[in-house]
Parts: C-alpha cells; structure tokens; sequence
C-alpha cells in the first residue's frame, strides 16, 4: 500500500500528464472591481440547465471574493493567450492593467482575444477536500473560431496541427 506522500507525488504526476484547456475566470467584486485566476480544473456538467463547473483552491488570494459572488465568467483561452494565463495564474496585482478586456453588458470582466467567455450564474457551490467547486448555469456564450490554448506537463502551448489530419 502506498503511503500518502507517494500517493500525492503519483496524482501530481498523473494529473500533469493529462492535456486540459486554459481558462480565467473573472467577475468583480462589491466595488465593481474586476478579478480573476488562471484555472484548467473546467468542465462541462449539463445540457439542461446548461452546467459547467471550475474548482477553487481554499487558499488563493481570491478565494473569499469568489466565494462571495453571483456571476463570474470562464474566459477559455486562444492559443496565443499563454502570457495572459501566466498573469492571471501569478499572485501579484494589476493583473487587469496588462492585458486586454472589457466589461459585458452584464458586467463581468471579458478577456478580449479569448477562444470563448461562458458567463454565468452559480448554481452551486461544493466543499470538495481543499477546494470548491463551483457550478454555473450559462447565461451568456460568445465565441470565436479560434485555436485552445493548452496545458500539460506544466508547459502551456498551442493545440497540435497533427491532431486533426487525416
């Protein structure tokens, strides 16, 4: 049987060999402020209710404002967006001085350029060991033909022209 720490070591290893898309997810706070982190723990949940769902480490800076919000938006990175999500996965401020967005006509913050923006509702929230996950019903797609931006083995990349050819 393995001890914990081998166990933890293998699930980082695992979990770092599985590709993901690239999000940030946005929205602001009681002052209008806008904020937001790099997240590629997103998923898919429901046709009806349209349901996606990210997760939230318990101890990043702004887990407290997420936790206390009604809305947010899951901007889903193009492939030329790796600066943005490196911004927005790092701890220091004016992430939103130095790069490009704007506010929809629902008043979460869009990241301009993103592949596609889901803004969102929660539906619920779940205490899941040191995270929450967080759903969200859809209220609000917009989206561009545009190329994902990927994560695996902790580099982040274009998705593989090869994939696609036949």
């Amino acid at each position: 049987m393995q001890n914990n720490a081998e166990k933890i070591n293998f699930f980082k290893e695992a979990m770092s060999n599985y590709p993901t898309g690239v999000n940030v997810v946005t929205t602001v706070d009681e002052n209008r402020e806008p904020f937001g982190l790099t997240v590629n723990s997103f998923a898919s949940v429901s046709l009806d209710p349209l349901l996606i769902l990210w997760s939230i480490d318990n101890t990043v800076s702004t887990f407290d404002k997420f936790m206390n919000t009604d809305t947010f938006a899951v901007n889903i990175l193009a492939e030329n967006q790796a600066e943005i999500a490196s911004l927005f996965a790092g701890s220091e401020e004016g992430r939103f001085e130095n790069c490009e967005w704007n506010y929809s006509k629902h008043d979460l913050p869009i990241i301009s350029g993103a592949m596609a923006s889901l803004q969102c509702k929660v539906f619920n929230k779940v205490e899941a060991g040191d995270h929450v996950i967080l759903i969200g019903e859809i209220f609000q797609i917009d989206v561009q033909e545009k190329s994902p931006l990927l994560y695996h083995k902790r580099k982040l990349g274009a998705f593989p022209a090869s994939f696609h050819e036949e």
